[in-house]
């Protein structure tokens, strides 16, 4: 039997609050950045999601894998259950594990992991289900001033629940799901805790709630 952990239900976000956010201005000439203090603006992508599910973030240059995971966790509505690992060539990261071959997070920062604009890294969550996200370094640039990082400019659909079997097992129930005189369907609902299909919304983005929850790891790195 399967047993979900958690789920993130939210309505889709409005344009223009999306818009906002997605249209980044440049540093002012006023301003003054630290050399150390720069953005990744990196793009998550789940694999083998059809549509696909993705987020757009900016996040500082500096961030430790260990505190990515963090956010990736929040951006994506994650449940932090289950073991992870960043993985950049041959290297893994996450908890520390002589066995599984997995160095600590804490000690690898994006910007030596990825650099450069057009890095890229692999995080898989749950070594279960597989949930693996490629992870593009799309520029990087000079923090905006007064602004915090990480924060989410965009991204399409909502995150698959946990433990519903990986990308497959998702795609199954969404079938179910569309399908009221499917045999599990019920059973479906009643796992989801919810009253009606209705409720659950794939196609389900919203920024704001996205970024609200990434307020506790935002900091300024450049004020005016």
């Amino acid at each position: 039997m399967i047993i979900v952990v958690g789920i993130r239900l939210s309505t889709a976000g409005t344009g223009g609050r999306m818009a906002a956010m997605a249209n980044s201005r440049s540093a002012k000439a006023t301003s003054r950045t630290a050399p150390s203090k720069t953005v990744h603006k990196i793009k998550i992508t789940l694999r083998d999601s059809r549509p696909p599910i993705w987020r757009r973030l900016e996040v500082p240059s500096g961030i430790a894998l260990r505190e990515l995971h963090d956010v990736i966790q929040a951006t994506f509505g994650w449940e932090d259950y289950h073991m992870w690992a960043f993985e950049s060539g041959r290297d893994r990261y996450g908890a520390a594990d002589r066995d599984l071959g997995i160095r600590s997070a804490a000690s690898k920062q994006l910007r030596q992991a990825a650099p450069h604009a057009g890095d890229r890294l692999r995080y898989t969550y749950d070594f279960g289900d597989d949930w693996e996200h490629d992870i593009l370094v799309e520029d990087v640039t000079e923090p905006e001033p007064d602004t915090a990082y990480p924060r989410c400019l965009t991204g399409r659909r909502a995150c698959p629940p946990e433990d519903c079997g990986g990308m497959w097992g998702y795609d199954y129930l969404i079938e179910i799901l569309a399908d009221p005189d499917h045999e599990e369907h019920e059973d479906r609902l009643e796992w989801l805790g919810l009253d009606s299909a209705d409720q659950f919304d794939p196609a389900a983005f919203d920024p704001a709630q996205i970024n609200s929850a990434l307020s506790t790891h935002a900091t300024v790195l450049v004020e005016n």
